[in-house]
């Protein structure tokens, strides 16, 4: 009882209560994934809305699964994101996973057969296509479009930058 006591009147408590307050916790208290960072949608549905919260308006409907958003901040489940067209709005964490994607942009290009950008050409693919993306190395990306696999130069796809 006495341990108790001596913990209960000292400082230490008080110090730790004011650093949670004022916002300088240590790093373990500190929330992981606070943007920015790359998601893609994990449904084949989700909603962007204009708020963090189910009683705001839905801007958007994403239908598809896989599509590359970047997170610019997180307020408890939602993440603010953006999109390749620059929308801005909410959406719910678990519509969303950090399977890394990215979306063809630009004009029709080449998907090659090695990583450096060489070799032949495997596939050609439009803008708006939407596939996994790997590592990225002196400007070029694995891209895998349903199982083909390849590699793309990284300003060809929105998401293969830093976010």
């Amino acid at each position: 009882m006495a341990a108790h006591q001596a913990f209960r009147n000292s400082a230490f408590p008080v110090a730790v209560m004011a650093a949670l307050l004022i916002g300088i916790a240590p790093p373990a208290v500190a929330q992981a994934d606070t943007g920015p960072y790359w998601v893609s949608t994990s449904k084949a549905k989700a909603n962007m809305r204009v708020g963090p919260g189910r009683d705001y308006r839905i801007s958007w409907t994403y239908v598809r699964k896989g599509v590359p958003l970047k997170v610019l901040r997180v307020m408890g489940g939602w993440r603010l994101v953006e999109d390749k067209d620059g929308s801005r709005g909410w959406i719910l964490q678990q519509f969303l996973n950090r399977e890394r994607s990215g979306i063809v942009t630009g004009s029709i290009t080449g998907i090659r057969s090695n990583k450096d950008g060489t070799g032949r050409i495997l596939w050609r693919v439009e803008p708006g296509v939407i596939g996994k993306l790997g590592e990225c190395e002196a400007q070029w990306c694995a891209f895998d479009v349903d199982g083909r696999k390849g590699f793309i130069r990284a300003a060809s796809v929105w998401g293969a930058q830093k976010p």
